[in-house]
């Protein structure tokens, strides 16, 4: 008989084999923010024009070089559990504004680094959380207050230019005025009447070869593909759009068929040729001179298509198929008919271009306002090209969040000081033993000009004792001048430096209530992962396969 090994009192008697628990303090709580100091820490290298890249290579060795905060969480896959807390806030700053994730990062994890100091000089958890919680609601009553100046018109090319600059800035800079003016003709040509901005109508097509200055903005899509027949350009296109493959149609049921003689065989073909052509002829008699198809053509279907002059293009994805029907206004048909002028699409031109040494089918619209517009971004690597398409987003939602709310903020950590001074003037106000948690939440906000000032290189303490000596005069606009020599301000409103209000209003949300989630817990308690023995990974000992 086996040997019983009794568990040892406590906790641990009642949990299966293999579980672990921590709890109190020093186990669990510290041991969490220790992992979140970790994370901000990773990503806090990356914040601002000057922040560094990081190579991130994921599960299935895709490789990616980005200093976007959204991407390398998400390829990171991070696993403990309260390091998840504070990705999952990023993540959901990423589904609401689109911009400003790092800033959530950077703004939660110092946060979580001075509540550790406050814990180990004695105050109970309780209480800084109820400071934060009382400084974050103070700091979005100021956050109006900070406003420097809101968007007049945003069909305005260059406005909009202005406006997207600085979010392009962080990403890609050096490069930021020609992409910015790019993004802004996209977004303005489809910003409708109505005022209902969608991110998903500026389109980006990546087109290895030549340099970023070569990218251009098209009216209309843009598909790396090559067109079938021998119909190479149409004008003034009429459109027809198939879901289904452009083939003959089989039938559902299996029939056999018997054939006496040479001239059945003969008429059997014949026929099935015949019915092709009547389907392709009754489309081109119905003014359609573009077809669409999302599945396989057929050689003989082809072969009635170049009789019949029809210009063939086959997209592969449903998707593209469905934004295609929205640009040029077709409905997808789903068998091979021919379709009426409510169900076919127009637009100007569609032709077969060769840009470097990539064929590409652009479908365009010669007038302004198009249903969706492409970026036509041109780089020397893929890696490259997928950096800029991530600046490229930034900028959009960028200009999406103004649609929403145009009021915007100082950068470079201008509104950052402004919010941390009168945070501690309103922490001195309070009697109880939460304004040391308000102080702290203020002085949290320094984390972000000194990450701006350690990314370029500059004495971090000599930057904010700077700011604030200048906003205790009075000048609340502001910010670290990165391109000056040494700790520089400048006025962030003069140089165009601008945030808008609602990543700053959320930013500021999502990171208080991460960290005030991660401070809330005092005990892990993790069962025994299921699952049996992992797989081997590789096939080190198998024999060769031919």
């Amino acid at each position: 008989m086996a040997l019983h090994v009794p568990k040892a009192p406590g906790f641990a008697q009642m949990l299966k084999d293999g579980a672990k628990h921590y709890s109190g303090l020093e186990e669990a709580v510290f041991r969490n923010i220790q992992a979140c100091k970790e994370l901000a820490q990773t990503t806090r290298t990356a914040y601002g024009p000057n922040g560094m890249n990081k190579m991130v290579i994921n599960h299935l060795e895709k490789l990616f070089v980005t200093n976007d905060a959204a991407t390398i969480l998400r390829e990171l896959e991070v696993q403990h559990p309260a390091a998840k807390m504070i990705v999952m806030a990023s993540h959901m700053q990423e589904q609401e504004v689109g911009d400003g994730t790092n800033f959530v990062l950077v703004f939660a994890g110092a946060l979580l680094e001075l509540a550790e100091d406050l814990l180990r000089m004695g105050l109970s958890v309780s209480e800084v959380i109820e400071g934060y919680e009382m400084a974050c609601k103070k700091a979005l009553e100021i956050l109006p207050e900070c406003v420097c100046s809101s968007a007049k018109n945003l069909r305005d090319v260059e406005e909009a230019a202005s406006m997207i600059r600085s979010a392009v800035m962080s990403k890609q800079y050096g490069n930021e005025d020609f992409l910015a003016n790019l993004i802004a003709q996209a977004c303005v040509s489809i910003f409708p009447e109505s005022g209902n901005f969608n991110v998903d109508n500026v389109r980006v097509c990546k087109i290895l070869g030549c340099g970023l200055m070569s990218s251009s903005v098209l009216h209309g899509m843009v598909f790396k593909k090559e067109t079938e027949g021998d119909v190479t350009s149409v004008k003034d296109a009429k459109i027809a759009v198939f879901s289904c493959p452009f083939d003959c149609t089989v039938t559902e049921t299996k029939g056999t068929v018997l054939i006496k003689n040479a001239e059945e065989l003969l008429s059997f073909s014949k026929g099935e040729e015949d019915l092709m052509e009547t389907q392709v002829k009754a489309i081109a008699e119905s003014g359609a001179n573009v077809v669409v198809t999302g599945g396989k053509v057929a050689d003989m279907a082809l072969h009635y298509a170049n009789k019949y002059q029809l210009m063939v293009v086959r997209l592969n994805s449903k998707w593209d198929l469905r934004r295609l029907c929205k640009t040029v206004g077709a409905v997808a048909l789903p068998r091979l008919t021919a379709p009426t002028p409510d169900e076919m699409g127009r637009c100007d031109s569609v032709y077969l271009s060769e840009v470097g040494d990539t064929q590409v089918v652009v479908f365009k619209h010669e007038k302004e306002d198009g249903a969706i517009s492409t970026l036509v971004i041109r780089g020397s690597t893929d890696n490259l090209m997928d950096d800029i398409e991530r600046a490229v987003d930034d900028g959009v939602n960028t200009f999406k969040i103004l649609v929403r709310d145009k009021r915007l903020l100082p950068g470079a950590g201008a509104t950052e000081v402004e919010l941390a001074k009168q945070i501690t003037s309103y922490g001195e106000s309070c009697p109880g033993l939460e304004q040391y948690a308000i102080k702290k939440f203020a002085e949290a906000f320094e984390a972000v000009p000194r990450a701006l000032a350690e990314n370029s290189g500059v004495k971090a303490s000599e930057l904010i004792s700077k700011l604030y000596a200048a906003h205790h005069e009075g000048n609340k606009n502001m910010g670290f001048d990165i391109e000056g020599e040494g700790a520089a301000l400048k006025d962030m409103l003069e140089v165009g430096i601008l945030d808008p209000y609602l990543v700053k209003h959320w930013g500021i949300k999502l990171a208080t209530n991460a960290a005030v989630t991660v401070l809330r817990v005092d005990q892990i308690i993790m069962a025994k992962p299921a699952g049996g023995p992992k797989a081997p990974q590789g096939k080190k000992d198998w024999d060769e396969e031919d």
